[in-house]
């Protein structure tokens, strides 16, 4: 009797233990896999994630807006999510009894608003498939297996000198230097990992005294020719949190490593509109409506003690009327609206959520299987790839669909 082809999957994490389930359901029965996991505890991450609730996905179902929120991967992952997306996830966990509920921005949760409802349906999925999980398992090496100049299997060495056979290896373990080690000795391109997703740490300014308000429509960048990155800004103790700063630090990553951190922001806090807009419906107002006191406009939703700094910023008194508004003061206060300058000096944290620009080089990775080009039977996914994704639950359905798309590749190999 042919023996079972047996697959071992590195790293106990979101894509690992997606990856397993997967597995077995393409295959049902036809292999034998087991997760080998360096730490004591499977799935950590998920159990941090959304402050504890678990941020499963994004309800985002078209793959071209969709692969737009990922800085790096997003050419391939178009394509990948053709495959499996938030929809194929949401009706994976509904399946296992789950139900995910959407925020007004877009972010997927369990309804129990609790991590543990995700954690404890992989973990019985697991034991129902009898897939185990080996703890304190820590990678020291990966060998493929030649035989006539094809690659047939791996060896694979633990750390206290226990070496294994396998057929299959999945590789899901983040971002880990070890590991990408290991790998550039298997011939893999490793890009270079910074950190992405990080809170923006200004030089000493007033604005922290408004520590706590929230602009809703607010753009920066980095000057002095960065894209625009859209969405509320959280003004923390340190400087700027929230969306906006969120989504500029994945997509400046490698800019803002690259200058240690220490760079020029602009920041429009309305929405985007100009500069000269603002001055044009200012000037407006003098001339239409000079008796009327000057207020913001109520659709850019500024909190009031966010307008009284912007006129302090202005040099422009908070009773004056339009009457009594010079052509400077408008010039000013359009400027600190749409320019307001600031100097980050440093990178934050984002709660305990931490992703990382770099990892295997994409090119190293055939996407339609997640199968290596140098190692025919060794896969990757999740974030030990050089693909990542700005905060909302992108990063997690990216370690769904690349899960899932290896299990596919390996099920055409063994059944072909």
């Amino acid at each position: 009797m042919q023996k079972k082809p047996k697959i071992a999957i590195i790293g106990a994490g979101a894509s690992g233990c997606f990856a397993a389930l997967q597995i077995n359901d393409e295959l049902q029965g036809l292999c034998e896999i087991q997760i080998f996991e360096k730490s004591k505890e499977p799935l950590a991450k998920l159990r941090i994630s959304g402050g504890g609730r678990c941020n499963v996905t994004h309800n985002l179902f078209d793959p071209e807006l969709l692969s737009e929120r990922y800085p790096r991967g997003n050419k391939e992952l178009r394509w990948a999510f053709e495959s499996f997306q938030p929809k194929d996830t949401i009706a994976w966990f509904d399946k296992r009894g789950v139900k995910l509920k959407a925020e007004a921005d877009g972010r997927m949760f369990p309804t129990t608003d609790s991590s543990d409802t995700i954690i404890q349906c992989f973990l019985n999925e697991l034991k129902s498939k009898k897939i185990p999980i080996h703890f304190e398992q820590g990678l020291v090496g990966i060998y493929s297996n030649q035989v006539s100049d094809k690659t047939v299997g791996f060896r694979v060495l633990w750390e206290g000198g226990l070496e294994e056979h396998f057929d299959f290896v999945i590789l899901a373990t983040g971002s880990n230097r070890k590991v990408w080690s290991i790998l550039e000795k298997l011939g893999h391109t490793i890009i270079n990992p910074v950190p992405s997703l990080f809170t923006l740490t200004l030089e000493n300014t007033d604005l922290i005294e408004l520590t706590g308000l929230v602009v809703p429509y607010s753009e920066i960048k980095v000057l002095p020719k960065g894209k625009s990155q859209k969405g509320p800004i959280l003004i923390t103790h340190w400087g700027l949190s929230g969306p906006c700063a969120l989504r500029l630090s994945a997509w400046e990553a490698r800019t803002l490593f690259e200058a240690d951190y220490k760079v020029d922001l602009s920041v429009n806090w309305i929405g985007g509109k100009s500069t000269q807009n603002i001055e044009d419906e200012y000037l407006s107002k003098k001339e239409k409506s000079p008796a009327e006191k000057l207020t913001p406009d109520p659709e850019w939703k500024l909190p009031s003690r966010f307008w009284d700094w912007i006129l302090k910023e202005s040099k422009v008194s908070s009773n004056k009327r339009y009457s009594d508004f010079s052509k400077a003061e408008i010039r000013n206060l359009s400027l600190s609206l749409t320019q307001t300058k600031l100097r980050m000096v440093a990178k934050g944290v984002f709660k305990e959520e931490f992703v990382t620009a770099g990892g295997v080089s994409r090119k190293d990775i055939q996407f339609q299987t997640m199968e290596s080009k140098q190692c025919p039977g060794l896969y990757f996914t999740g974030e030990v790839i050089d693909v990542d994704g700005i905060t909302g639950g992108f990063n997690f359905q990216n370690a769904w669909t690349t899960a899932t798309i290896a299990a596919r590749g390996i099920r055409k190999t063994i059944v072909t």
